[in-house]
């Protein structure tokens, strides 16, 4: 069953979910919406050109383990290349921006990173509760991705990359660091063959509330 949403910031039981995750239609983008949203599992994403706000909580969550996270020969060889730099939280706007517009992203009809998105998410970042990992060439920004911080949980929204691998670069460097932080898991949200390839598995929404739930 999908759920519309009123004023009030409450959200159904996620349980309650279609089979496809979708649980909820409108509401807003608003600071404290998107807290307790991201505290259930549950995350805003539609097409901005064509949608309202469209709500979702997969009852099979797609994550990755930062200690499990596979890294290819390949892999290997480009970071100890020397060839790019990482770093965590140096532009958050720039990697936003660039998650929305690369290959003309933001032109397509079912594009959902848009202004207010964007906007929703800085406010986020400005408050501690969003992070951003990039990759660098010199000084040139050629690949990260951002998401949401939630205790030991990381919620990946959206990457992009100018040059091969930078984002899964970005990805592998992040895992690490919060590996080595006791982080608990990365929500991919969205199952891809990428991900797949680099350790990511499917647990029940269950198993991943008790994650989140332990702060």
């Amino acid at each position: 069953m999908v759920y519309r949403l009123c004023a009030d910031i409450v959200f159904p039981d996620p349980r309650e979910a279609d089979d496809d995750g979708l649980l909820a239609v409108g509401g807003d983008l608003s600071f404290n919406r998107l807290v307790l949203a991201y505290s259930l599992g549950i995350f805003p994403w539609f097409s901005f050109k064509q949608s309202e706000i469209l709500w979702w909580c997969p009852k099979q969550r797609f994550v990755l383990f930062p200690n499990e996270v596979h890294v290819s020969h390949s892999m290997r060889s480009l970071m100890n290349s020397g060839t790019y730099t990482v770093t965590f939280n140096r532009d958050f706007e720039a990697v936003i921006g660039a998650c929305s517009a690369v290959n003309g992203r933001n032109r397509e009809e079912g594009a959902w990173l848009g202004p207010e998105m964007i906007t929703a998410y800085t406010r986020l970042h400005d408050a501690g509760m969003a992070s951003s990992v990039e990759v660098w060439d010199g000084d040139r920004l050629v690949g990260g991705f951002y998401g949401v911080q939630r205790g030991r949980c990381f919620f990946g929204e959206s990457m992009f990359s100018y040059v091969p691998n930078a984002s899964k670069l970005a990805l592998i460097s992040f895992a690490r660091k919060m590996a080595s932080e006791g982080g608990s898991l990365i929500d991919c949200q969205v199952e891809s063959k990428h991900l797949a390839s680099m350790g990511a598995r499917f647990i029940s929404y269950d198993e991943y509330m008790a994650f989140l739930q332990m702060g």
